[in-house]
This record gives C-alpha cells, sequence and structure tokens, in this order.
C-alpha cells in the first residue's frame, strides 16, 4: 500500500490549527485565530481574540461603535498576544499563522518575542496607518511576510454514531 498524497500542506495544516482556534471567540464580527509553530514544525502557542481571564464576556461590550469605554476596543486581546501568552517555550525562529494581519501593537509584541515569520490570510486593513505601521515594524525587524494565495474554510461538526 502506497502513502496516501492528497494531505494538507505545513501552512494548510498550522493556518487550519489558527481558524480552529478563532472558533473559540465569542467576538460577534471579528472572529481571529493564530497558531505559533516552532522550527521542528511543532505547536508552541494558540489564541483567539477575547477578553482577558477574569473579564466577563457579559459585562463587557462587543460594540464597534460608540462611547469608546462602551466598545470592544479598550478590552479585547488580539488572537496573536494571546498566543504569545500562552506559549510553552521561548519563541525565538518561530512562525505564527494568523488568519487577519497583525495591528500594530501586535507587530510590537511578534518582534519582541522573537518570532521571525507571520504567514496570514486576510490583509482587510491594508493601508490604513495601523496596518502600514505594522509592515514598516516588519521590515525593519526582518521579520518574513507571507500572505497565503487562498483562504482556508475550516468545518466543524458533530457526527451522532
Amino acid at each position: 500500500m502506497r502513502a496516501k498524497e492528497d494531505v494538507l500542506t505545513w501552512d494548510q495544516y498550522f493556518m487550519s490549527m489558527a481558524h480552529l482556534s478563532a472558533m473559540r471567540s465569542k467576538d460577534p464580527n471579528t472572529r481571529v485565530g493564530a497558531c505559533i509553530v516552532n522550527p521542528q514544525k511543532r505547536v508552541v502557542g494558540l489564541g483567539y481574540n477575547g477578553f482577558p481571564m477574569g473579564c466577563s464576556d457579559t459585562k463587557y461590550s462587543w460594540e464597534r461603535e460608540g462611547d469608546f469605554l462602551e466598545t470592544k476596543y479598550p478590552y479585547v486581546v488580539h488572537a496573536e498576544l494571546n498566543a504569545i501568552l500562552n506559549s510553552i517555550q521561548n519563541l525565538a525562529g518561530c512562525t505564527m499563522y494568523v488568519s487577519l494581519f497583525p495591528c500594530n501593537e501586535c507587530a510590537k509584541a511578534i518582534i519582541q518575542s522573537g518570532i521571525k515569520t507571520v504567514v496570514y490570510e486576510d490583509d482587510k486593513y491594508d493601508g490604513s496607518p495601523e496596518n502600514m505601521a505594522s509592515k514598516r515594524m516588519f521590515l525593519d525587524a526582518g521579520v518574513v511576510l507571507i500572505q497565503l494565495p487562498y483562504c482556508l474554510k475550516v468545518c466543524v461538526e458533530e457526527i451522532e454514531e
């Protein structure tokens, strides 16, 4: 019997893990997931966007507009930062897979953690000041950026037996 040939590529595999992590996010508008992989292709961190531990998603708002303190923006921890904070080892030389291009605040954390490659799908904020700042910092810090030429959709189904 021969080995199966129609398997996921490493990029598809790890980006799928990022998408699976995003499914944990309770954000009704933007669900982002991140997966950090070491050079030996082992997952060392996972994260999704959500409120900090101990901050109830029933007490804080998911709104995007209105008084700043009544929106999600001052409270939500992005997927990238959660993956870094949830990591199990030093991240120097690692690769981050993330479903949405990182904002400037996450770019700082990615650079400071020593991650050397960011693989992403969506760049919907391309051209915004935050996006341009991220790209400038990544370029200066020598972080390799790879946009996948496709987007994945992960489906989870419960199967009754």
